[in-house]
């Protein structure tokens, strides 16, 4: 099956909302999904899967119980399964995320800020 390139600028593009990922492929039970983020999310963690971040554009950081880490454009971080963890971002950050498809975004936390699952762009 063919696939076609994929630019993260024009996905980026389709969408304004902060904290709502959205879908632009799929390897194997995995999803890429997009994010822009800016301001602190939600205290939450993932039991059952460890979750990928890569910094497109901009900088974010993601507190941790014990510590903080920075990231910047072209830098990424696996956060381990169970890991309890919160991202933000002073200014916007484009993100793309790597885990399973169905997880929520907020973990078992839930809040305003969880995201429908699945949106494709």
């Amino acid at each position: 099956m063919k696939q076609d390139q994929i630019n993260f600028a024009d996905k980026f593009a389709k969408f304004n909302e902060q904290w709502s990922p959205r879908v632009i492929a799929e390897m194997n039970d995995y999803q890429f999904k997009l994010v822009k983020i800016q301001g602190e999310f939600t205290w939450h963690d993932h039991k059952d899967t460890d979750e990928v971040f890569i910094v497109i554009e901009g900088e974010m950081g993601i507190e941790f119980r014990d510590r903080v880490i920075h990231l910047k454009a072209g830098e990424m971080c696996v956060v381990s399964k169970g890991e309890e963890h919160k991202p933000f971002a002073e200014q916007e950050c484009k993100v793309m995320i790597v885990e399973p498809k169905g997880v929520v975004n907020t973990g078992e936390a839930g809040g305003e800020l969880t995201a429908k699952n699945d949106v494709y762009i």
